[in-house]
């Protein structure tokens, strides 16, 4: 009789309360791990599609700060609230053990079907669960942006006393660096081939890296004295792999202006077929009538924005200078793309242009000149490449001078053997990973 007076019309309607208020926290857990985990790349596709529930989703992700405050609101006062209904209804049952009757209950009711079921869910299918759970999330952030916003508040008063400022865009900030995640862990678990996480991060650099990173330095840049015969301008041009080759006077700092191997073919077939053609008239012949104005860049520009105005120009080579317009290298359009796709060759590159080979006893054996971004990128090593572009001058960098022929050297984990130095460049070196 006691107990049937104790289950009445306010025991059941408490318990539906408890189950409504589950049902709340299952929701709130839910949205919380969908939208977290929801890719912005997939949603945006999706909304890019039509999906109305895709575009809302990231909607509410653009303020990450506002969208947790609201959720994690809503979910504390739904288990807060039926913790406390679920205490007073064992309290009435079981009296004195009703505390611990209620806290075991909760406890499995809550880790079970309102925290561990809907992330588990949710976590599965982030995009599509992301999509559903958008517009309603939408509604609560918007009731309760008052509170949130006085909660914000709070928190970070008490962050900036422990000196730390926080930042809502940071997430656009990260962006590329969520990409590089991405992709080292695609190939760490063998779903991205190395060829194409080598092509993928090498456009992501290029904004982050210059143009006197890559380019052929001065000292290896073939040329051409305005001055000499005509004739043996066609006969260098012929013998040269290169396509445009530079013309100076006087000294080969001062350029004048690029030859292009087909201009010259065709102003020595238009002097050859004329009237009074023959082959002695090439000797007559106005080489710089022929050259192209030089194209000038500076060192310091990114490599992004000279692909663009190489594309701009309609053009594919470029000199390079310092801020005091010493002519420091040359750059072309091919340049860039093998940052991107790696070395590219055809018939005309000379094989002794291969700087890396292997030996049978494992040691890598170097060309001084290749830069620490391209051995990574054939070896997979990791060698920091901010203090110096090529594998001399990190060498150079760490021992602190410019070492002689058979000196070894350890650092970065690797052994470094100087095997061939030129004057004061090293051209070859051998190293082995210790």
């Amino acid at each position: 009789m006691e107990t049937t007076t104790l289950i009445d019309g306010a025991f059941w309607l408490t318990a539906g309360a408890i189950l409504a208020l589950l049902m709340l926290s299952a929701f709130f857990s839910g949205s919380e791990t969908a939208l977290t985990a929801a890719s912005r790349g997939k949603l945006r596709a999706q909304a890019d599609k039509g999906s109305r529930g895709a575009e809302l989703a990231l909607e509410v992700t653009e303020d990450g700060e506002k969208l947790i405050g609201a959720i994690l609101l809503g979910n504390n006062v739904a288990n807060i609230l039926s913790a406390a209904l679920a205490t007073a209804l064992f309290s009435k049952l079981f009296g004195a053990n009703g505390v611990a009757v209620a806290t075991l209950v909760m406890t499995t009711l809550v880790l079970i079907f309102a925290e561990v079921l809907p992330k588990t869910y949710a976590i599965t299918v982030p995009e599509s669960a992301a999509a559903r759970v958008a517009q309603p999330i939408r509604v609560v952030i918007l009731v309760l942006a008052p509170i949130v916003t006085l909660v914000r508040a709070i928190v970070r008063g008490l962050l900036m006393l422990f000196g730390v400022k926080t930042d809502p865009d940071s997430h656009i900030l990260s962006f590329r660096d969520e990409i590089v995640g991405a992709l080292a862990l695609g190939h760490s678990e063998g779903a991205v081939h190395k060829e194409d996480r080598d092509r993928l991060l090498g456009a992501l650099d290029l904004s982050h890296r210059t143009v006197e990173e890559i380019m052929r330095h001065r000292s290896q840049i073939e040329m051409m004295d305005a001055e000499t015969e005509p004739d043996r301008i066609l006969s260098t041009v012929l013998a040269s792999p290169h396509t445009r080759l530079p013309v100076y006077r006087g000294e080969r700092e001062n350029i004048i202006g690029v030859i292009h191997a087909k201009d010259l073919l065709r102003a020595v077939e238009k002097t050859v077929r004329g009237e009074d053609g023959n082959l002695a008239s090439i000797r007559d012949l106005d080489i710089m009538s022929v050259a192209k104005p030089a194209y000038f860049v500076p060192e310091t520009t990114p490599l992004d924005e000279q692909m663009r105005e190489f594309l701009k120009r309609r053009t594919h080579f470029a000199l390079v200078v310092d801020e005091y317009g010493d002519l420091r290298g040359l750059i072309t359009l091919e340049d860039i793309i093998e940052e991107i796709v790696g070395e590219i060759t055809d018939e005309f590159d000379l094989d002794a242009e291969h700087p890396l080979k292997r030996t049978d006893a494992g040691d890598y054996v170097v060309d001084g000149a290749m830069t620490i971004r391209d051995l990574n990128r054939a070896t997979d090593w990791s060698l920091p490449d901010v203090e110096a572009n090529t594998i001399a001058g990190l060498v150079i960098h760490e021992a602190q001078m410019i070492p002689a022929e058979g000196q070894v050297f350890s650092f970065h984990g690797f052994r470094f053997e100087v095997l061939a130095r030129k004057e004061n460049r090293i051209t070859r070196l051998k190293i082995r990973p210790l």
